[in-house]
């Protein structure tokens, strides 16, 4: 089918569901785009190609995308989870400022002004579709978008647990499926079909992919790439919690890690987060093939973003919910017009809050003076331009690491860290208490949030039942405990 398409024809083409039209917000008429599409990523860390984050990884899509714009090498989260993360990039707000820091804390009563990412453009004339996870599951909204095509379950492996640790989610295993019988490969031809297609206005694609979230499953063919023999592990040292404080690392996270190296699936496991990450990259290049096919090749802005770090072992952590940098450090690619600089990398430190800021910047859209991030333009021009805005995380009001292109500096209620990046990438020396740093100590603790945010924020599980837009699953879609696999808003039917 080519020429432009009504909404309706659109709807019905594509197989999405319609969100009310009173919660779209307005639709003025728009000239000319540029378009966006955003590409986010759930739970994947460095290991990509171009970051050099694991020397086993493959994704060549990724670092193909690279190659056509800028690479942020140091890029941070604002929150290592990925409910207040999300809500954050999506709103342009720190956590220290709404006071949403927690997977359960209900982000638009943290903010119930906060004008979103999508609805800002919206206010422009702009389309705003999305698909797969973009805001936390549970807590998306349908005031952020004209359109959007959830998540409707997932497959999960017959005999779960297959490692059988019996940890919640905590699995790993193939799947004996093919690519388009999973949720992720179906969001991604959702997204392709879409922008092979003319509109009649500019538009703002979300495409949310959930893999390599856990469980880790993914078809058998991406596992079979990563032979379990070969994995190499990632960098270890054995006495790595001896100088931290107390409060740094989780429960949860030293138990995962007694778990697998108790039963010897390190490897294993390191081998299953490879196998997703791939199926991942593979689920990108399907957008990014169309859209290079399509009709909005030279006019869309693009923009590559996971939600946060994840742990696979180092300081006896999994998961993410640590203030390291294994947990703090994420992927930001920008590609596309306004992106002047090509296929090089940018050194300054970004973070996840300004890409608000930046997609309005390039797309010609005024500025929101409420946003605590800043725009990246001068840096997609000449990633040299001198920059002084550190990265800051902080998943507590009283919890909170601050970011320089040198210095890593950490305060908990019982303790403090610091590391020196340009001989300490591991961070496995902390240095918060040699007086010789206490200077730099000073001067880094001066720039975090003075005053974070402690008000008490609505929990999801005090939302009234009709709050929380859950929706039937798929047949033979499995839906485990937990908000990050929630379905939310109307779903589209059956593909």
């Amino acid at each position: 089918m080519s020429g432009t398409l009504s909404r309706r024809e659109l709807i019905g083409s594509l197989g999405l569901g319609a969100l009310a039209a009173g919660c779209a917000g307005s639709r003025e008429q728009r000239a000319a785009g540029p378009n966006v599409l955003m590409i986010s990523i759930d739970d994947l860390n460095d290991w990509i190609g171009v970051l050099d984050g694991h020397p086993q990884t493959l994704t060549p899509n990724i670092d193909a995308l690279a190659r056509r714009g800028v690479t942020f090498r140091r890029a941070y989260c604002q929150t290592p989870a990925c409910n207040p993360s999300r809500a954050s990039l999506m709103t342009g707000r720190r956590p220290t400022t709404s006071g949403c820091y927690y997977n359960g804390d209900v982000w638009r009563d943290a903010m119930p002004l906060a004008v979103t990412l999508p609805q800002h453009f919206m206010e422009h004339g702009y389309e705003a579709i999305g698909g797969g996870k973009t805001f936390h599951q549970s807590q998306n909204e349908a005031a952020s978008w004209h359109y959007y095509n959830s998540f409707r379950g997932f497959l999960w492996a017959p005999d779960w647990p297959v490692n059988e640790l019996d940890r919640s989610n905590f699995d790993w295993s193939a799947l004996d499926v093919d690519d388009e019988e999973t949720t992720d490969t179906q969001l991604a031809n959702w997204a392709a079909r879409y922008l092979s297609r003319d509109h009649s206005q500019p538009f703002f694609l979300a495409c949310g992919f959930y893999r390599p979230h856990l469980p880790f499953y993914a078809p058998r063919k991406y596992f079979d790439r990563f032979p379990e023999a070969e994995i190499e592990l990632p960098p270890y040292l054995a006495n790595d919690l001896d100088d931290v404080p107390k409060s740094a690392p989780t429960e949860r996270g030293l138990g995962d890690h007694e778990a697998v190296t108790a039963t010897g699936q390190w490897r294993r496991a390191v081998a299953a987060y490879l196998a997703c990450i791939n199926f991942a990259d593979t689920n990108v290049g399907r957008v990014l093939k169309a859209l290079d096919e399509g009709p909005h090749a030279e006019n869309t802005i693009i923009v590559l973003w996971t939600d946060h770090g994840w742990q696979l072992g180092e300081k006896n952590q999994w998961r993410k919910y640590t203030l390291w940098e294994r947990s703090c450090r994420v992927p930001i690619i920008f590609a596309g017009p306004g992106v002047e600089a090509k296929g090089e990398f940018c050194d300054r430190t970004a973070e996840l809050l300004d890409i608000y800021p930046t997609l309005a910047d390039l797309a010609g859209l005024p500025e929101r003076e409420e946003l605590d991030g800043e725009s990246l333009r001068p840096l997609l021009e000449n990633p040299e331009t001198e920059w002084d805005h550190p990265a800051i995380t902080s998943d507590a009001p009283d919890r909170s690491s601050i970011r320089t292109q040198r210095w890593r500096y950490t305060t908990y209620p019982d303790g403090e860290e610091l590391y020196d990046h340009d001989t300490d990438p591991n961070e496995w020396r902390n240095l918060a208490d040699l007086p010789e740093h206490a200077d730099t100590k000073q001067r880094l603790r001066a720039m975090l949030p003075q005053n974070p945010s402690r008000k008490k924020v609505l929990q999801v599980a005090d939302q009234p039942e009709e709050e929380r837009r859950l929706t039937e699953l798929l047949p033979g879609r499995t839906h485990r405990a937990g908000a990050a696999n929630d379905v939310g808003l109307d779903p589209a039917p059956p593909y």
